[in-house]
C-alpha cells in the first residue's frame, strides 16, 4: 500500500486502505504502534489516517501500552498529547511521558533520587516539545505528589509554583497557562459490527482472537468475518459468583466460552469446552478440543493459548465448583468467586502450558467479573 501512494495510484491506495480497514483491523491493532509510525504525515493514506485517529483518541492504549511506544519519533507523540479529546487520565499519559524520555536516555539511572541536576537536565532537554502539552493543572493531588513531585527538576520554577500554589490554594491566581481538560467520554471501539459486543470483560478483538482457536487457526479471524455469534448465558454482576448459580444457566450447554477478569490485576483468563456442561457426572469429562487461555490487555503484553494435552481430565463437571479446566485445577472457580481468594490457575500436565505468571508463588485469585457465552455459528447471507 505505501508502494501504491509512493507512486500515486489513488484508485490502488483506496482500495488497499479499505481492504485493511475492513478485513484485517485486528492485525491492525496487533501493529499498532508500526502502523502509526508509518503512515504519520502520509497525506496519501486519508482513509487510514483517519481511521488511526480515531484509534489514537479513543484507545491511546493501544500506542502506550505497546512494547514498540518507546520507538515512537517525537513529532508523533506530541501530536497524540496534544489532542484535546485523548481518552486517557493525565497522569498516566505523565507517566508515559517520563517513560518515553527515559528510554531515550538510556545512562539516566533507574531511581531518580540517584539523578544529578545534569541527569534532570537531560530529561528537560528530552522532554522540552511534550512538557507544554500535559495539563498539570487538572491533575489529582495524588498524582502531583505521587507523579510529578519526583521529576519537579524538569519544569520551569514558576511553573512548579504555580502547580504547588494550586495544590495548597486551588482558588489562587497563577501565571502560568492552564490549559482546559481533556474531553473524555464513554469511547466505543470503531466497529464494523452494528451490535454492541455482549461482554464487559471482552471485546469484539478478543472474540475473533477465541474463535481462530477454536478453528485451530494459525491466523486470527478479523472482526467483520468472524463466524461465530458469543450468545451471553451468564454474567457475574448479574446473575450470581457462585457453582449453583453457573449450574442452573448453563448445564447442559456446549461450546461454551468462559472468561474472567482477576480482581487487582485486570488479567483476563478463560477457557473453551465444546463438550456439554453436565453437573450428574460429578467427574471429570474427556474432550481432545478445549483449551484455557489469557488474552491481552493493558498489563499483559501477548494473549496465550493452551490446549489440552491430557483429554481424561480435560473438563470438571464437579456440583460444588463452577467452571473447571484440568485436573490440576488449570483453571477452576470454586466457593464465592467474587470474594473469596479459592478460584485457581495453575500448570498440571492436563494443559501445554502456563496461561498465568504467578507472581509471589500464589496460584489462586479472586474474581472482579466473569461470563460465560455460547458460541452459535453466524447464518450467512447465501
Amino acid at each position: 500500500m505505501l508502494v501504491a501512494s509512493e507512486f500515486l495510484l489513488d484508485e490502488l491506495t483506496s482500495h488497499l486502505e479499505a481492504l485493511l480497514i475492513n478485513e484485517h483491523s485486528y492485525w491492525l491493532h496487533l501493529r499498532f504502534v508500526d502502523i502509526y509510525h508509518r503512515i504519520f504525515q502520509n497525506e496519501e493514506l486519508q482513509e487510514l489516517q483517519k481511521w488511526v485517529n480515531d484509534i489514537v483518541a479513543k484507545h491511546p492504549d493501544e500506542i502506550f501500552d505497546s512494547e514498540n511506544f518507546t520507538s515512537l519519533p517525537e513529532i508523533a507523540l506530541t501530536s497524540i498529547i496534544k489532542r484535546d479529546d485523548l481518552q486517557m487520565d493525565e497522569g498516566i499519559i505523565w507517566d508515559n511521558i517520563i517513560r518515553w524520555g527515559i528510554a531515550q536516555n538510556s545512562d539516566l539511572p533507574s531511581n531518580p533520587e540517584d539523578w544529578t541536576r545534569e541527569n534532570f537536565l537531560t530529561l528537560k532537554t528530552t522532554l522540552q516539545n511534550c512538557l507544554p502539552y500535559i495539563r498539570f493543572f487538572q491533575m489529582s493531588n495524588d498524582d502531583i505528589v505521587d507523579k510529578v513531585k519526583p521529576y519537579k527538576k524538569i519544569l520551569d520554577k514558576t511553573l512548579w509554583d504555580d502547580i504547588f500554589k494550586r495544590f495548597l490554594a486551588p482558588r489562587r491566581r497563577v501565571s502560568s497557562m492552564i490549559l482546559p481538560p481533556r474531553k473524555i467520554f464513554n469511547p466505543i471501539l470503531p466497529s464494523r459490527i452494528t451490535d454492541q459486543f455482549p461482554s464487559t470483560v471482552i471485546n469484539e478483538f478478543h472474540a475473533a482472537e477465541i474463535a481462530a482457536w477454536v478453528d485451530n487457526r494459525t491466523d486470527t479471524y478479523s472482526v467483520a468475518n468472524n463466524p461465530y455469534e458469543f450468545k451471553s448465558l451468564l454474567r457475574g454482576t448479574k446473575d450470581g459468583f457462585t457453582p449453583a448459580t453457573f449450574w442452573n444457566l448453563c448445564n447442559k450447554k456446549a461450546d461454551t466460552v468462559v472468561v474472567m477478569k482477576v480482581k487487582g490485576t485486570g488479567e483476563i483468563l478463560g477457557g473453551y469446552n465444546p463438550t456439554k456442561w453436565d453437573k450428574s457426572i460429578n467427574n471429570w469429562k474427556s474432550c481432545n478440543d478445549s483449551f484455557i487461555f489469557s488474552l491481552k490487555t493493558r498489563t499483559v503484553r501477548t494473549s496465550t493459548i493452551s490446549r489440552v494435552q491430557n483429554p481424561s481430565f480435560a473438563v470438571g463437571n464437579h456440583p460444588n465448583y463452577g467452571p473447571c479446566f484440568g485436573g490440576g485445577r488449570d483453571l477452576a472457580l470454586y466457593g464465592e468467586f467474587d470474594q473469596s481468594n479459592e478460584n485457581y490457575c495453575r500448570p498440571s500436565p492436563t494443559y501445554e502450558k502456563p496461561i498465568r505468571n504467578n507472581t509471589g508463588g500464589s496460584s489462586s485469585f479472586c474474581v472482579e467479573e466473569y461470563e460465560v457465552f455460547q458460541l452459535r455459528t453466524k447464518e450467512r447471507l447465501v
